[in-house]
């Protein structure tokens, strides 16, 4: 017999929300800031901050064993705290590095190495267990709305903090931007750790009161190595399908993330200004699709794994639509045309990306018990490579087009209809998760306590 789920409130999915804000804060300083100091102030080659971002995404690969370890342990908080405090002590870190930096260029580069390992396994684990504890805990029909929530709340960390970290390094100085970064840091180890304080005293008592039906299964899971647990969990094919779903769908959506920009240069003549507000319409569109979609799911009498798999399937197609707007949009020649084509891929990625991740938090519980943290390790894993890619082959794809066909404009286009096309099998892999046959009864999987 199982125990009633006790589902989160809004007030404690906001606080949630928190946590996921400070998590953001410390990420957009060491990726964002850290990497314009390298460039610009120490006259760093790029690809010194390009590997160090793309080591922090692919250590994220431990991302299932986290999850096996929150599995196990059967409560999501003491990861959320670990992570958050080696994910703070890695920024700061990275500041430390850009100080060393300026005397030893051997020193800095192995501080800062250490650093970004640091912050991608804390990304990790805070990450991964905050996932999971969502997954378990939110009422089914919320989570599209729950997914929105705290994904706004992440953007609000990235804006807040280098608006005001901003103002506070003017003037610059390395000191000052190692006392701003330990600060950020500090306060972002205080927030999450208010955040999350009670917000699993609900299932320990609701797993106490089941202890004696699950006894023996949870025995004999507790006992399954990582490496099993892994296997388990893989011989799903609804596990594979959606990995593959994840990776493709979130490899489209990175690529275009480095090339808009340099396309709309080329191709219409636009001012670094110029550039820089296409991409806040851009981000605009994606606020605009994340809140609709929130909206019209939360307002759903019920919510199905159908329903919010019919939005990614839907939101990548139209995404892939989106995409061919902008290869046309260079023989139209229409400025106004670029830019409502840009608008709607920012509203068609809001709304897919907030369905899948979705669509995610519903699958977690779906398959064998007790396994959701594996789960969404592995499609936390397979998003992070996805985006550590990303950028590398956008921009790579677009150098060799250009080489090809001799117009930066034509090459452009060439790498967003590519992305098209990766929308498009993304959309075939997210109908093709759908439509695996369910192993277990849904209810009882729903519950994730």
């Amino acid at each position: 017999m199982s125990a009633q789920p006790t589902y989160l409130t809004w007030p404690q999915i906001a606080r949630l929300g928190l946590v996921q804000a400070s998590l953001g804060s410390i990420v957009v300083l060491t990726t964002s800031l850290l990497n314009r100091v390298m460039v610009v102030e120490l006259a760093l080659p790029a690809i010194l901050p390009g590997a160090l971002v793309a080591i922090h995404y692919f250590i994220q690969l431990i991302r299932p064993r986290m999850g096996f370890g929150s599995d196990q342990t059967r409560r999501a908080s003491p990861w959320i705290r670990g992570g958050i405090l080696v994910l703070a002590s890695g920024g700061v870190l990275a500041a430390a590095s850009t100080i060393l930096l300026s005397n030893s260029v051997v020193l800095g580069i192995a501080l800062a190495t250490i650093a970004f390992l640091m912050i991608g396994i804390g990304v990790s684990s805070s990450g991964t267990a905050l996932l999971v504890l969502l997954a378990k805990r939110v009422e089914p029909k919320k989570k599209a709305a729950a997914a929105t929530c705290v994904w706004l709340m992440m953007i609000f960390g990235f804006a807040f903090t280098a608006s005001v970290s901003g103002k506070f390094l003017t003037p610059f100085s390395f000191e000052r931007l190692f006392i701003i970064s330990s600060t950020v840091s500090v306060i972002a180890v205080v927030v999450t750790f208010l955040a999350i304080w009670g917000m699993e005293s609900p299932v320990a008592k609701a797993q106490q009161l089941i202890l004696g039906a699950d006894e023996v299964e949870t025995e004999s899971q507790s006992k399954a190595s990582f490496r099993e647990a892994f296997a388990e969990v893989w011989k799903e094919s609804r596990v594979r399908s959606f990995t593959w779903f994840v990776f493709v769908s979130m490899l489209a959506y990175s690529s275009q993330d480095l090339i808009l920009e340099p396309f709309a240069a080329v191709a219409f003549g636009f001012s670094p200004a110029e550039t820089t507000t296409l991409s806040g319409l851009q981000n605009g569109g994606v606020l605009v699709g994340m809140l609709a979609l929130a909206f019209v799911t939360s307002k759903a009498k019920s919510q199905t794994l159908t329903t919010l798999s019919n939005w990614t399937i839907g939101g990548c197609i139209a995404s892939a639509l989106a995409m061919l707007g902008l290869v046309l949009s260079g023989p139209i020649a229409n400025i106004i045309f670029f830019k409502a084509t840009v608008f709607l891929l920012g509203i068609f990625n809001g709304a897919f990306s907030i369905a899948a991740i979705g669509s995610m938090m519903q699958f977690a519980s779906v398959g064998s018990a007790r396994r959701e943290g594996v789960r969404m390790g592995i499609w936390g894993a397979s998003q992070a490579m996805a985006f550590g890619l990303g950028g590398i082959i956008g921009t790579g794809l677009s150098d060799i087009a250009r080489i090809v066909l001799g117009n930066p404009a034509s090459a452009y286009a060439f790498v967003f209809f590519l992305e098209g096309v990766l929308f498009v099998v993304a959309a075939y892999l997210s109908y093709q998760t759908r439509s695996q046959k369910q192993t277990n009864n849904m209810s009882s999987h729903l519950v994730g306590v």
